[in-house]
């Protein structure tokens, strides 16, 4: 190895490749509910530490209301989490809102849904790095806060690091993080609630009075818009729910139910913590303090007079919850990492995005989605600053836009259902249009609100992306026609009576022809090789390489499929070459990256063919861009370096593409 202080770093880093012949190797890789509940429900368990704090800062003087606030919050919780249950029934292969949107409400709705969701993970690194660093700051020397963005994009760096050593791997190494937070946040609501438990029927009943004297002043509609206005703005507590369904294709078989059993426990503790802080905020009568948070200024007024013998035990404790709070808001950017990837491999699969999106490295991670997620939420962050009221405004208009789509693509499932006698209709309509109305109004306040605090900005970006989106697909689906010029190569009609061919020689010369699936690009690199050397090749082997990305990457029978499909799609380029009097083999393994695992194949058929001469395919553009680098693998070219620089004749086939 040329570098191997280099490579040892690298493994260090990354750690080994997977092995994709270890049939146990998604069940090594994959996450049970308890670890889902840690890795996905970290987003929506971290967002009581910023949710509960807009919500009750927007009620202003009207604090009393915080009780109806609670009980929403937790009623809206509940509500989506069913939705999205529901949604992990019905499309068990993932893909969450973007595939709702795509199968039932079409694939425009669903390349908008991407593309929020997308943004909406972008924005889920970020705001709870940033929020994280908030939570600490709280409590560290004023003069420090120079060094708060500074510190948020070592964070970033840190997690964008973590997250290419691979899912699991990530998960189990921030599950410490996470208990600590739920037992930390445990203690705090249950200390807040039983220490006020005697004058908990007096804060009820002042609250009471002054809810009726607020609707003689104001009136009903007004406190009616402020309840609203306040339950808009903290939208951020719901954040992250729909995190299960996008990201089912990790969790541990059976997947549904694995899916199910972390939204059960995502949905409890997150009503649970969230109604809890509400409470909290009301009970000791918590007013905003510059520089602190909600939650700091809570802990504050329940724990800061506790001493033991002089040693103040008080501030010991609020140290640790906000420690925790910072610790479970950067464990909440996981789900950025774990999130984002998929929907945009999702979205790579089916030609809206780079295909490269689609690609695993050898750890098995979208290598590509993660790097792209981490640059973007770095960019986000630059922007805003680490200025948290904007970010969870641009965060949360994305989500319910997201949120929105999937309930009314279920809607119109469950409304035809009904029409076609389902039964099930009767309890499931209700429950996914209360969600459509919850999350139409979130999403139109806090678009009234806040569109120039920030939400023109999501939607500027959210909008570039979808056009972006399209521009792709046009791109992709031009070269497909283009292409489909060459399958008129599969016309030509095959002789059915297979000439007597004598044995093959191994040291004649020999065309070694790198393809994919059969097609008329794959024979065209045949008829090519005949026509620049005519008469020359009588034995031709034929090499591929079946590519274990995310989109087949969801079980180790998924992985055989693509290995049976892989071989039978070779063997049928063999049964050709020999119905056309030529000598023929084939050869193919399977890898998460196509040029080291092809480069393989190659030394191992020169070493069995020495006089092999080796063959790709290249689509050959008028006007060479760099978008086409970027939409086009340079996979041809790459292997041609690579086997040239060991002495294999490589030569490249140019197909003209218009």
């Amino acid at each position: 190895m040329p570098f191997p202080v280099f490579e040892r770093i690298r493994l260090f880093l990354f750690g080994a490749p997977r092995d994709l012949n270890d049939p146990q190797l998604h069940h090594r890789v994959s996450l049970v509910a308890f670890l889902a509940w840690i890795g996905l429900g970290a987003d929506g368990l971290s967002s009581s530490c910023y949710g509960p704090d807009e919500a009750f800062r927007a009620l202003g003087p009207h604090s009393h209301l915080a009780i109806l606030l609670a009980v929403m919050t937790a009623v809206t919780i509940f509500v989506i989490a069913v939705a999205y249950s529901n949604v992990i029934e019905h499309f068990p292969g993932g893909g969450g809102g973007y595939l709702v949107a795509t199968k039932l409400l079409g694939e425009k709705a669903g390349v908008v849904s991407g593309c929020a969701l997308i943004v909406d993970y972008v924005l889920t690194i970020t705001v709870s790095v940033a929020s994280g660093c908030d939570a600490l700051w709280s409590f560290l020397p004023p003069h420090w806060a120079a060094y708060k963005l500074w510190a948020e994009f070592v964070v970033l760096f840190f997690l964008v690091l973590l997250n290419l050593r691979g899912v699991k791997e990530s998960v189990t190494a921030l599950a410490p993080i996470f208990l600590l937070f739920v037992g930390t946040h445990v203690f705090l609501i249950l200390y807040a609630l039983g220490s006020h438990l005697t004058g908990l029927p007096t804060i009820l009943h002042g609250a009471a009075s002054d809810l009726h004297a607020s609707i003689s002043s104001i009136g009903g509609l007004a406190v009616g818009l402020i309840v609203l206005r306040a339950y808009s703005m903290g939208g951020g507590t719901y954040t992250g729910i729909e995190a299960v369904s996008n990201g089912i294709t990790m969790l541990r078989e059976p997947r549904v139910q694995t899916g199910k059993k972390t939204m059960a426990l995502m949905a409890a503790s997150l009503a649970f913590t969230a109604g809890g802080i509400l409470m909290g905020y009301l009970l000791v009568d918590a007013l905003p303090v510059p520089g602190k948070t909600m939650n700091a200024v809570l802990l504050d007024r329940l724990f800061s007079s506790w001493m033991l013998g002089g040693f103040p035990l008080g501030q010991v404790v609020i140290i640790t919850t906000l420690i925790t709070e910072t610790a479970i808001l950067f464990v909440a950017a996981q789900t950025g990492f774990l999130g984002g990837p998929p929907v945009l491999a999702n979205m790579a699969v089916d030609s809206w995005a780079p295909r490269m999106f689609a690609q695993l490295s050898e750890r098995l991670v979208a290598k590509d989605g993660v790097l792209l997620m981490g640059a973007a939420a770095i960019a986000v962050l630059f922007y805003t600053r680490g200025n948290i009221s904007t970010l969870v405004v641009m965060y949360s208009i994305n989500v319910f836009l997201t949120f929105s789509l999937t309930e009314l693509g279920m809607t119109r499932h469950w409304n035809a259902a009904r029409r076609g006698k389902d039964p099930r209709w009767k309890v499931q309509l209700p429950i996914h249009v209360t969600g459509l109305v919850m999350c139409v109004c979130i999403l139109g306040v806090t678009l009234y609100e806040k569109f120039s605090e920030g939400g023109w900005v999501t939607a500027a970006i959210t909008g570039c992306a979808i056009g972006l989106c399209f521009l792709i697909r046009r791109h992709y689906n031009a070269v497909r026609h283009e292409m489909r010029r060459l399958d008129s190569l599969l016309e030509i009609p095959v002789p059915q009576d297979k000439p007597e061919l004598s044995p093959m020689d191994k040291k004649a010369p020999t065309a070694v022809v790198m393809v994919g699936g059969f097609s008329g690009f794959g024979l065209h690199q045949i008829l090519s090789i005949q026509k620049l050397f005519p008469y020359y090749f009588k034995t031709f082997v034929f090499l591929s390489v079946g590519v274990v990305d995310s989109g087949n990457f969801k079980g180790s029978s998924e992985i055989k499929r693509l290995e049976e499909r892989t071989g039978q799609e070779l063997q049928r380029y063999v049964d050709w070459c020999q119905a056309n009097g030529f000598q023929a083999a084939c050869r193919f393994s399977m890898d998460t990256e196509v040029v080291p695992a092809l480069e393989e194949l190659c030394h191992e058929v020169a070493r069995e063919f020495p006089r092999a001469i080796f063959f790709t395919g290249k689509l050959i553009f008028k006007e060479e861009k760099l978008t086409q680098r970027l939409l086009h693998n340079d996979t041809a070219f790459a292997l041609q370096r690579r086997l040239q620089f060991s002495g294999l004749q490589t030569v490249v086939l140019p197909i003209r593409a218009t």
